[in-house]
């Protein structure tokens, strides 16, 4: 498993995703990684192509001033 996320990881920057941060929590989740990808369809191709591998959750993050505008 450790193999396959390290070829994960060199290989999702090719794919226009960017690895902001990994975190080992405890808890509910073992590990929780912060990425960006230009768009949705982006990093959603990557999930269907390895999600297998994880049990996945996405969450879409705004900051606080697009979060404003979105409820306005």
């Amino acid at each position: 498993m450790l193999a396959e996320s390290v070829k994960l990881a060199e290989q999702l920057p090719e794919e226009g995703i960017e690895i902001i941060g990994n975190y080992w929590t405890l808890g509910k989740c073992d590990l929780v990684t912060i990425a960006e990808a230009k768009d949705e369809q982006t990093f959603m191709n990557a999930l269907l192509r390895y999600g297998a591998m994880f049990s996945t959750e996405t969450l879409v993050a705004l900051n606080r001033d697009d979060a404003i505008k979105l409820v306005q």
